[in-house]
């Protein structure tokens, strides 16, 4: 069973975009470029219940094939951790489904398989869990409402990176932030397998502007793409200076 890649885009956002495509159709696209994407909504101190325009946050994530928590800042951190991680279980089991349903045909699921031979299938999803390798796009919002949640942002995310440490796959984080100066979204930090230069660059954030999370999306799956492609630029540069050395 290929391990391969298990990309996600981790959208932390405190309410509804307002300009351009809707956020869930191109959430729909990233899945179907195998690319989940997790949302988080954060409540505001003051607030007691769900905004209506929280809704879009459960509805991105269910396009996105994704996981979807509203919570306040004060819970983030451990939000943060736990949706991703989450998603990485659920995005394995679909793949664990998928090549049972290869084996034993269509008619048969994971839930369906005895107890004690699921229960060794799901040791399987938590070793592939373990090893595969992790690749998660942080799109950050930093309309005005989400002025004084930065702060708790960076924290979550700084601890997110140290819990996945212990992993033997590869980490590889970006983080973006939308909106940006004439830009649908800005590059925070390029993609590292850790978020060390997290604590130089956050506080040079500055909040404002409209929310257009559908447009954000979109840019942020085509950074994984222009990643896998430097890569191949960089191995065919490698493998020339190879060739005119020997």
């Amino acid at each position: 069973m290929k391990k391969g890649t298990l990309k996600q885009i981790l959208l932390i956002t405190d309410g509804c975009s307002n300009r351009g495509e809707d956020p869930s159709v191109t959430a729909a696209l990233a899945a179907q470029q195998g690319i989940t994407v997790n949302v988080i909504g954060i409540l505001g101190d003051d607030q007691t219940e769900k905004p209506a325009g929280l809704q879009e946050v459960e509805d991105i994530a269910s396009s996105g094939s994704g996981i979807s928590q509203i919570v306040y800042k004060e819970a983030l951190a451990q939000t943060v951790q736990t949706v991703t991680k989450q998603s990485m279980t659920q995005t394995l089991q679909g793949v664990v489904n998928q090549e049972l349903e290869q084996i034993l045909g269509p008619d048969q699921t994971l839930d369906e398989i005895e107890p004690a031979k699921r229960g060794e299938i799901m040791e399987v999803v938590e070793d592939m869990g373990e090893t595969s390798d992790l690749e998660v796009l942080v799109l950050t919002d930093t309309s005005a409402s989400m002025h004084d949640k930065l702060p708790t942002v960076k924290e979550a995310l700084t601890d997110l990176s140290v819990s996945l440490n212990a992993r033997i796959g590869r980490n590889r984080f970006a983080i973006y932030n939308f909106p940006e100066k004439r830009k649908n979204i800005g590059k925070v930090l390029d993609w590292s397998p850790r978020l060390d230069g997290i604590n130089s660059v956050f506080p040079k954030l500055t909040s404002g502007g409209i929310t257009p999370t559908g447009p954000a999306i979109r840019e942020a799956m085509h950074q994984f793409s222009k990643k896998g492609l430097l890569k191949k630029l960089r191995s065919n540069d490698e493998a020339d200076v190879e060739e005119a050395e020997s």
